[in-house]
């Protein structure tokens, strides 16, 4: 069938195209290309069902033209990074809120029969409950956290309001090829396969023992045609990897020498998803482990090799507005 990715040309959307294509849908992706590389769409680029526009989600008049005929729709675009978006709240809330409102209104007057939304797990902020479940407190403790769920709350209440059929996919610490590689300061994996590129140590946060729930990229694609195969509305489901894995184990699996730096405010010692809902309701289980994912990401590590080399200084530099805004100071 006929379906749309928004973000298809970032790190989850390129790999949710590329699934939708071996499923044999028709595939159209809309991108400003701010985040987003056309180079991870070069392996499907020449596909007969695949047509990809450079267009701006908060746009409604320049976007409503392509959802026509449309079945599914998947809003992954965003802009994604802590430190940006404590910098820069409006341009926040112009993608991830006016850029929702404007992808669900294109979506339910053109028909499309499926709505899957990209949540993000930050907007647990640091949980008292660990597994953590989709009933836990909602406590953003920064910008882009607050979007993504006010972006939430409106896909919930147009599926309410206006019977567009819609799931929203709250995603854990995803990680896999073609991840992030630029940004204030971008997601840990691709950080230390930069640093391991250039001979230099991996800057630990802390002492390492915080854990995070890696949740490897094609499970959450996997996930993603789950939420649209399903006849589940208005729910929202955690995607998680069932586990949860400490920043010393992924230094232990991709070999190097640490520097340890200062702790950052704001971001929990743990996250761990409570799986059990997707799991029962749309029969998801994730199929690659953490280890296997990082044996991947070390053999696809050349993707990282132009990505910034970041070292103790430049990440200081970087945070500095985290650590001023979140009411702490950068000296250990």
């Amino acid at each position: 069938m006929k379906t749309l990715v928004t973000g298809g040309a970032g790190f989850i959307g390129s790999h949710l195209v590329e699934r939708l294509l071996e499923d044999g849908h028709e595939v159209i992706v809309l991108d400003n290309f701010s985040t987003g590389r056309m180079e991870n769409l070069d392996h499907v680029k020449d596909s007969q069902r695949l047509t990809i526009h450079r267009a701006d989600v908060s746009g409604y008049t320049e976007i409503k033209p392509f959802f026509e005929g449309a079945a599914w729709v998947f809003h992954l675009a965003a802009l994604a990074d802590i430190v940006l978006s404590i910098q820069q709240p409006l341009s926040y809330h112009k993608a991830n809120v006016d850029g929702t409102v404007a992808v669900l209104e294109a979506a339910r007057s053109s028909g499309v029969r499926r709505f899957v939304y990209a949540a993000s797990s930050s907007c647990y902020g640091i949980p008292d409950q660990l597994p953590t479940p989709e009933t836990a407190p909602v406590k953003p403790m920064y910008p882009y956290a607050l979007t993504k769920y006010v972006g939430e709350q409106y896909v919930l209440h147009w599926n309410k309001v206006y019977n567009l059929s819609c799931i929203s996919l709250r995603l854990f610490n995803v990680f896999g090829p073609r991840s992030r590689t630029s940004g204030a300061y971008g997601a840990v994996l691709g950080v230390f396969l930069a640093q391991k590129l250039a001979g230099k140590p991996f800057t630990v946060v802390g002492d390492g023992t915080q854990t995070r729930d890696f949740t490897f990229v094609t499970d959450v694609a996997d996930a993603f045609m789950r939420a649209a195969e399903s006849q589940v509305e208005g729910e929202i489901f955690n995607v998680g990897s069932s586990g949860t894995y400490s920043v010393n184990h992924l230094v232990e699996l991709l070999g190097g020498d640490v520097l340890h730096i200062t702790k950052r405010p704001g971001e929990p010692d743990c996250t761990f998803a409570d799986i059990s809902k997707i799991s029962q309701v749309l029969g998801w289980q994730p199929k690659v482990s953490f280890e296997e994912g990082v044996r991947i990401m070390l053999e696809n590590i050349d993707q990282w090799r132009g990505a910034p080399v970041w070292d103790e200084k430049s990440i200081a530099e970087a945070t500095q507005d985290w650590f001023a805004y979140l009411g702490k100071s950068p000296i250990r």
